[in-house]
């Protein structure tokens, strides 16, 4: 298989931020530290190519973020941009019945589970990208199955054709990196996509590699930081 590279990196005072992305496999990592948060880029197109902004900065008024959607979760309850306010999140597809890569990706995600089990202002989101079929019982089945806390990771099912479309206009996963689309449906995806407290998209992970998944826990604990202040960053060093 072929790959291409791209490597974009931004120096500062002892703190080197990269992001890579390979594609055809699609890998993409972003490295940060606990002091990283605005070294953590953002990105509003297809192309997921880097823009690293300052926060607070005017350059994120009007700059792409997930809009308002209205799904259910494995309980029968809505989920929607409301449940996320103020929070960071993980976001990513599946469907309960994939045999293939499904299960690996679920595995990773358990980890991000743990590492933030009694942290409330981080959960995961993972869409159904087969809703007509995945019902609120039997996303409630898996999630039972697999140890999946509905107060931390929600399985969200609802019109196909609204998913499709915050799938391809807000999270660019039809488009998957370099992917091509061959039918209706848009290939599923290994990406899982880092949302901040301000719905941007911060950071794209491969979530079938235990590194890139460690490299997500590390991104969002610096995001969780940037948020609490600089008294905070001084005690965590």
């Amino acid at each position: 298989m072929r790959l291409s590279l791209l490597i974009t990196t931004k120096i500062k005072p002892v703190l080197v931020s990269s992001a890579m992305l390979l594609l055809g496999s699609i890998s993409i990592i972003t490295a940060t530290s606990a002091y990283g948060a605005d070294d953590l880029p953002y990105y509003n197109s297809k192309e997921f190519t880097p823009h690293w902004i300052e926060s607070g900065s005017d350059a994120l008024d009007g700059f792409h973020k997930i809009p308002p959607f209205s799904f259910t979760n494995q309980d029968g309850e809505e989920v929607s941009e409301k449940d996320f306010e103020n929070k960071i999140y993980v976001a990513g597809f599946f469907f309960s019945t994939c045999p293939g890569i499904c299960p690996m990706i679920r595995s990773k995600l358990a980890k991000v589970q743990e590492a933030f089990i009694d942290d409330d202002s981080v959960k995961i989101l993972q869409h159904s990208i087969r809703p007509n079929t995945d019902t609120v019982d039997l996303l409630k089945a898996y999630a039972d199955k697999n140890g999946i806390l509905s107060s931390k990771w929600y399985l969200a099912t609802g019109e196909r054709d609204a998913i499709y479309s915050l799938a391809k206009s807000a999270y660019f996963a039809s488009d998957d990196l370099g992917n091509l689309q061959n039918t209706e449906d848009f290939l599923h995806t290994e990406s899982l996509l880092l949302i901040d407290q301000n719905r941007h998209i911060r950071g794209i992970y491969n979530g079938l590699n235990s590194a890139s998944v460690d490299y997500l826990i590390a991104d969002i604990k610096a995001l969780e930081l940037a948020e609490r202040g600089p008294a905070n960053k001084e005690g965590a060093e």
